[in-house]
């Protein structure tokens, strides 16, 4: 019978390779996996009844309450763990050995998959980045503005214009979205298994299963998002309360 216990890179063994490794898998779980899924379900918040976009400019308010704080906790907590996950990761894809074309089982598929998820994901979130967050504007990005320059609340409205500018950047997003969520939930499955907590290929299967449930309900949110950014309409928002004007414009989403 099939082991379901995927095809790994040859690692040499030494003590740092073996740290590294675990880094590794540790890093695109906490805090990359979480950010991930609390990111898309902020987004999702488009959805709610009632004023549109008022609970998603709450949501991502109480993100930026952070204050002075938001710039160190993105580079400590996001920026650097993200740099270190995607720079091993692609030392594994170039080292790595897969043999899915040979034997097409699928612990082989999934680690192919999650390679070419990987690789989706980094350009995706490098996109991403440039198009909303403020280190893109010296680029002509950094599109996602919390306030408008009278203060009005403007969160909703710049992200759902920066979604709608091109036919092509919603499939961009569905795609990056799709990619990204497969990479995470099967790489807690794989964590799963480089931790030694699921051993057997009984537990590895209950595993895959739940990871299966948990990726198909952030996607559900991440795509939930975008459909709600995409049908937002821009060019008639509802009237908003104002805000005290703030200098947050380059606070990135």
């Amino acid at each position: 019978m099939e082991e379901l216990q995927p095809v790994r890179a040859e690692v040499p063994p030494e003590s740092s390779h073996f740290l590294i490794r675990r880094l590794h898998s540790l890093s695109g779980l906490i805090p990359v996996g979480v950010f991930l899924v609390i990111h898309l379900a902020t987004n999702s918040s488009i959805l709610v009844p009632g004023k549109p976009g008022a609970e998603f400019q709450r949501s991502v308010e109480r993100i930026h309450g952070l204050g002075p704080l938001l710039v160190p906790v993105e580079i400590a907590g996001i920026f650097i763990p993200l740099l270190f996950h995607a720079i091993i990761g692609f030392q594994i894809i170039l080292t790595g050995k897969p043999n899915a074309q040979a034997y097409p089982y699928v612990s082989n598929i999934r680690y192919t998959l999650q390679r070419w998820t990987g690789i989706i994901a980094f350009f995706f979130i490098m996109y991403h980045l440039w198009q909303m967050h403020w280190i893109g504007k010296p680029l002509g990005g950094g599109e996602f503005a919390l306030y408008g320059e009278s203060g009005d609340p403007t969160g909703a409205m710049t992200t759902a214009a920066a979604i709608q500018s091109a036919w092509w950047v919603s499939l961009l997003y569905a795609v990056g979205v799709i990619a990204s969520v497969y990479h995470m939930a099967n790489g807690i499955w794989t964590a799963l298994i480089t931790w030694g907590i699921t051993i057997r290929p009984r537990s590895q299967r209950a595993a895959g299963y739940a990871c299966a449930a948990v990726g198909v309900l952030v996607g559900a949110l991440g795509l939930g998002a975008l459909t709600g950014f995409k049908t937002f309409d821009v060019n008639n928002p509802p009237p908003a309360a104002k805000q005290p004007a703030v200098t947050t414009n380059r606070t990135g989403h």
